[in-house]
């Protein structure tokens, strides 16, 4: 089976041009035209992902569904596109998924579920507990999910040293940038940072001008090619991992054949267990290219993340407002025991 990369580059050099990717169908036309949107950049490892999974979908339903990747935000950003979605003028896409509609989507990015790629392998699998319970939330709005893209392990990333960076009761001495989530919050409060809620287009502009010192919520490519000409330091916490669902929109789903419904839930789970092997070959590339920068990486063990991952688990009472306590409690009786 072909790797992601080499399907997806070259793709990318035949249509690079154009500013998306179209996965020609094989002879005859089409039954279905799907799209795919997507909101990183043409040689981001999650675009990159998007094309092998139109690539596979295109060879093994033998051209009966054609499937176009719109990266970059073509299609409009998260918030709109599960809108489109729901309404069915979006057929598919692979970024990450909006609270607005159910605060308990905020689950896919609790922090604290896992600190190891050996744990992930585990956790966000498509019949896992996560993803499970994540679908089903999902079809209830007319979003069926079939898999993840894992990007790899979210850090901190600061232009000033942290103080006690493993020392979840000590203040981190910087305001820190955090996603406007209720579960990066609660969290980023449990490892001592001080936060500002800062949308995801004004990030680069807050750290430039230092209104945040630091930004959690991203995971090591995408710090490094949106913030690398900014950040001093970062520092591989493993406090949350940044994933995308696979998402099909229901109405798309539901013009699908019984075999084409399944060629789409085995390329998902291919596509997610792929992902977690790339997650961690990518995060370590891109560690190694923030080094190269002169960005002081720092990484520690299991052991020594422990005091920060008790204090997350500590944490998710503190959800309650969010999550409702009975979600809470299923969220501690799976996962509280780690």
């Amino acid at each position: 089976m072909k790797n992601f990369k080499k399907i997806a580059l070259g793709v990318l050099v035949v249509f690079l041009c154009a500013g998306f990717v179209t996965v020609a169908a094989a002879e005859g036309a089409p039954q279905h035209r799907f799209r795919f949107a997507g909101q990183h950049a043409l040689d981001h490892p999650v675009t990159l992902g998007m094309n092998w999974a139109a690539n596979e979908i295109n060879e093994r339903t033998e051209g009966r569904v054609e499937v176009t990747v719109f990266p970059a935000n073509q299609l409009g950003d998260w918030s709109l596109v599960i809108e489109e979605l729901i309404q069915g003028t979006i057929d598919m896409s692979m970024m990450s998924l909006s609270p607005v509609f159910d605060p308990r989507f905020g689950v896919l990015y609790m922090n604290g579920l896992v600190v190891s790629y050996a744990q992930a392998r585990e956790v966000y699998q498509p019949d896992a507990w996560l993803l499970q319970t994540l679908d089903k939330m999902t079809s209830e709005l007319g979003i069926r999910i079939v898999g993840i893209y894992l990007e790899g392990f979210i850090g901190a990333g600061s232009t000033t040293p942290l103080n006690e960076p493993l020392n979840p009761a000590a203040d981190k001495g910087v305001m820190t940038r955090v996603p406007g989530m209720a579960v990066f919050i609660t969290g980023a409060h449990a490892m001592g940072f001080r936060t500002v809620t800062i949308p995801w287009a004004d990030i680069f502009f807050a750290i430039q001008t230092g209104t945040a010192d630091a930004v959690i919520g991203l995971a090591a490519a995408t710090a490094y090619t949106m913030l690398g000409d900014l950040l001093s330091y970062w520092y591989v916490l493993n406090y949350s991992m940044e994933s995308h669902p696979f998402q099909i929109s229901m109405a798309s789903w539901n013009r699908l054949s019984p075999e084409d419904q399944q060629i789409f839930y085995d390329i998902g789970r291919e596509f997610t267990f792929r992902s977690i092997e790339m997650a961690e070959v990518d995060e370590n590339r891109f560690l190694g290219y923030m080094e190269a920068r002169g960005i002081q990486v720092h990484r520690f063990t299991e052991e020594e993340l422990k005091p920060i991952q008790e204090a997350l688990v500590a944490s998710w009472d503190g959800l309650v407002g969010t999550f409702g306590q009975e979600f809470v409690d299923e969220i501690k009786s799976v996962f509280g025991g780690r």
